[in-house]
């Protein structure tokens, strides 16, 4: 015991455990900290609509979370969210209204409830997951390829295809008395 609390007649606090390093290693490594389904619902249900309190969530609310978790699919489509959604014949629904949704809906399309929960729980925050790249990067690699240009836009760059600023856009007068892009300039015979 201290000497503080032995003067006081109140004993020390017990100590703490200490946590062994692996446990804190493996949590360390976790991407994200677990997120309830609960959770997701109240962020969900305020994704889009600033005015939400997170209590009730939308059919579009509940699709847009759907999608990212990748439950709507070929099995489960939102022709069959809204039909199961619209038998509450509200706008919006609690928490305990949309479990009996995801139940009924399980059932009628054969699917386990738990593992819908299960991707509606870990599929992240609201918002983009992810942006693929794009198909039109050939193209753009193709339309910025300063080898391919021809005529005018082939004169603003230099071999190496670095761009050779004003001296490339401007047009410089040339006095010999030939129109400009004449390939043959002074080679006319002078004997005529």
């Amino acid at each position: 015991m201290s000497e503080v609390a032995a003067a006081n007649g109140s004993p020390s606090p017990a100590p703490t455990p200490e946590v062994p390093a692996t446990e804190l290693a493996q949590l360390a490594l976790e991407d994200e900290p677990k997120v309830s389904f609960s959770d997701q619902f109240k962020a969900f249900s305020k994704f889009g609509d600033s005015k939400s309190d997170g209590k009730l969530i939308t059919l579009s609310q509940s699709d847009k979370w759907m999608k990212q978790a990748k439950v709507i699919d070929k099995k489960i489509t939102t022709t069959d969210t809204g039909i199961h959604f619209k038998k509450f014949k509200a706008m919006k629904i609690s928490l305990s209204d949309y479990n009996k949704f995801l139940d009924d809906l399980a059932k009628t399309k054969k699917v386990e409830l738990s593992e819908i929960k299960q991707k509606l729980a870990s599929c992240g925050a609201p918002g983009v997951v992810s942006v693929s790249a794009g198909k039109a990067a050939a193209a753009v690699d193709r339309l910025t390829d300063t080898s391919k240009y021809t005529g005018s836009h082939k004169e603003r760059f230099d071999a190496s295809g670095k761009g050779k600023g004003i001296a490339g856009r401007r047009n410089v007068v040339d006095g010999s008395g030939y129109v400009s892009g004449y390939q043959h300039k002074d080679t006319y015979d002078n004997a005529h």
